[in-house]
């Protein structure tokens, strides 16, 4: 592990040096790459300094033992050696997990998709409460959320609505949310008291910038037309809302919650390249999946993960078995412990696979 983190350092400071060179500067593409890395690096050598600073004292502890008489002296050293153990424990234990390799994306903003899908008018309720539940998170964790497009449900709840999150590390916990989610639960349209099974898919994208997937703008037809829904005077008298056609994929994306017509452009485009990166991350983590199937998942909204079953109360996350009895909670926002458990497991397979 030492040699890593040596490595790591002198990696570092090779970075901070290549950042202040004028080639670099030059190289925006470059420079933000460098810049995430130095970053990155920045937190793992820190904690490394507190390391080494820490094992420094515990050997200064030993030689004060091994030399002094004192008896009031060697309790202090014993007392300050037994409390900078437990501390090296600690840290090492962090610093364990530091050196795991991460997604590159974890850090970004993302894009989160939610569709209804099998069962109707049940399927657009229930996408709506999982909107409300991941819209109750971010507020937890202190992440900002906006809408950019939605169509209602005819009984409540969407068909679909597509957001952005901001916020710190949102794609390295909203990741492990995409997929098919499904709910049991007498509907309120039910009249024979029966429990019926429906669904919604879920899609988080890392939200990807004009650095990082390039798009020739002439395979994009830009389509405006007027806004609907909540927004003011300008609401149905202006073209302001965007709808943008990626020819070679035909992946079409809209944006109509600004009364600009630029920012709805503007958010427009992020998304489309956010989806035209996702495609490619599909094909990659296809080939990975050849040769090993992760447990947590890919991140195919094909993949049924989570059910939420009302009549017991209980939440089951199907990709690792894991399951509770606070469906309520669960439902105000309260993942966290989902997401925990799945990082484990992502991290168990990491050091596994040895990645």
């Amino acid at each position: 592990m030492i040699d890593k983190l040596e490595s790591i350092r002198a990696r570092f400071e090779e970075v901070g040096q290549l950042l202040i060179q004028p080639d670099t500067m030059a190289d925006m593409k470059n420079y933000s790459k460098l810049s995430k890395e130095y970053k990155d690096l920045e937190k793992i050598v820190e904690k490394y300094k507190t390391y080494k600073n820490i094992v420094d004292n515990i050997q200064s502890s030993k030689d004060i033992l091994a030399i002094e008489k004192d008896p009031e002296f060697r309790e202090l050293a014993k007392t300050e050696l037994d409390e900078l153990s437990d501390q090296k424990d600690l840290i090492e234990e962090e610093l364990k997990k530091m050196l795991i390799p991460k997604d590159p994306n974890d850090s970004k903003d993302v894009i989160l998709e939610i569709r209804a899908g099998t069962g109707g008018d049940e399927a657009a309720i229930f996408a709506g409460d999982l909107f409300r539940m991941y819209q109750r998170f971010c507020e937890k964790q202190g992440w900002s959320l906006t809408i950019s497009d939605l169509t209602e449900g005819s009984a409540g709840g969407y068909n679909k609505i597509v957001c952005t999150i901001s916020g710190e590390d949102v794609y390295g916990m909203m990741k492990f949310e995409s997929g098919v989610h499904r709910v049991q639960r007498v509907p309120a349209t039910e009249t024979q008291g029966r429990v019926h099974t429906s669904a919604a898919s879920v899609a988080v994208l890392p939200e990807m910038d004009d650095v990082e997937v390039e798009i020739d703008m002439n395979d994009v037809r830009k389509d405006t037309y007027c806004s609907s829904g909540p927004g003011g005077q300008s609401v149905n008298t202006t073209y302001s809302a965007v709808r943008l056609t990626h020819e070679p994929t035909g992946i079409v994306v809209q944006c109509q919650d600004q009364k600009s017509q630029i920012k709805n452009f503007d958010k427009a485009l992020k998304e489309l390249r956010s989806r035209i990166y996702n495609i490619e991350l599909q094909k990659h983590n296809e080939e990975i999946g050849a040769q090993r199937k992760s447990m947590v998942g890919s991140g195919d909204r094909s993949d049924k993960i989570r059910t939420y079953n009302y009549p017991q109360g209980r939440v089951t996350d199907h990709r690792i078995g894991y399951s509770v009895h606070n469906l309520p909670t669960v439902m105000d926002g309260e993942i966290g412990d989902f997401i925990e458990q799945l990082r484990i497991a992502e991290n168990a397979e990491k050091i596994q696979g040895g990645e």
